[in-house]
């Protein structure tokens, strides 16, 4: 897999050491406050896990998968909830973690939908954020990078449901992409 990445963008030690800082942010907002972190499947799996041990926050987590991709690279601006939450979250403090904003189209209409269940809060943290990608207003508390307008791969996010497994973040070849239509 390492053959079919041109370049990396992120390494796993900067996506470690960022996670840690959005770890004592989170940890400093909320304080003893228990916080519900809403990974959002399947790229935010790796995320949740290694941001849930950097909070000394009590945590909780659910989570929801959402689709507007299908096999394509490109938001189809279309979304559909295909797996929601286990848990009520009214009256709760909730975090909803994310792989990467591009459009914010589908986080747009995520929080439209969250929000009204009526949490005691509704935040954002994203690992990733494409410059300049913003078709919606997102307001996001917690970025961990700011990323050029690129397909990257790696540390939950796919191409064809590969490459999720990286420990770095990446941009694939391009004949990668010729070859998966």
């Amino acid at each position: 897999m390492d053959a079919d990445i041109d370049r990396i963008v992120l390494t796993e030690e900067q996506i470690q050491g960022r996670i840690r800082e959005l770890g004592e942010a989170i940890s400093r907002d909320y304080g003893d406050e228990p916080v519900l972190l809403i990974a959002v499947l399947r790229g935010a799996a790796l995320f949740v896990a290694d941001l849930s041990r950097a909070i000394s926050s009590p945590v909780e987590i659910d989570f929801m998968a959402v689709s507007s991709y299908g096999s394509s690279t490109k938001s189809s601006g279309v979304v559909r909830i295909i797996k929601d939450l286990d848990e009520s979250i009214e009256g709760r403090h909730v975090l909803v973690v994310e792989d990467i904003l591009d459009t914010g189209l589908t986080l747009k209409y995520l929080l439209k939908n969250l929000s009204s269940r009526s949490p005691a809060s509704l935040e954002v943290c994203t690992l990733l954020s494409k410059e300049g990608k913003r078709r919606v207003p997102i307001t996001c508390k917690y970025v961990g990078f700011e990323i050029p307008d690129e397909f990257v791969v790696g540390y939950g996010l796919d191409f064809v449901e590969r490459y999720r497994n990286l420990p770095y973040i990446g941009v694939l070849r391009s004949q990668v992409h010729a070859e998966h239509p």
